[in-house]
């Protein structure tokens, strides 16, 4: 393959690029720029907010909870392509993801064990 060929892929990705920073800067010359107190409070449906997001600090759950959900979305997301192509790779294929799932679930156990899908009160 050469290079001529991704030309136009490449004319692309800089069309996308261009439009996505030209509308950013226009975008940011046309927008109201007036932030008062009120406006920069944490919102929370409509009611003062109270307790740890007043501060805009959240407990470290959140964030680990996030981070689990990432892993197995893409633990998930390399299951299909494995299953369309499972006929072509044979054993070799199969084992390679049984391993792959062995250390997966091994890692959500351990996540279990140490409590972090637990929410403490």
């Amino acid at each position: 393959m050469t290079g001529m060929e991704f030309l136009p892929v490449l004319f692309m990705v800089a069309g996308i690029v261009l439009v996505a920073v030209a509308t950013l800067f226009v975008s940011s010359l046309l927008r109201p720029s007036n932030p008062y107190p009120a406006k920069n409070m944490p919102y929370e449906c409509g009611m003062d907010p109270a307790g740890e997001a007043a501060g805009g600090r959240f407990r470290v759950q959140f964030f680990i909870l996030a981070i689990l959900l990432v892993v197995f979305d893409v633990e998930a997301m390399f299951l299909f392509p494995w299953a369309v192509v499972l006929k072509e790779i044979g054993l070799v294929g199969y084992v390679e993801m049984f391993v792959f799932m062995l250390l997966l679930i091994v890692g959500f156990a351990y996540a279990w064990l140490k409590g972090a899908l637990e929410w403490e009160e």
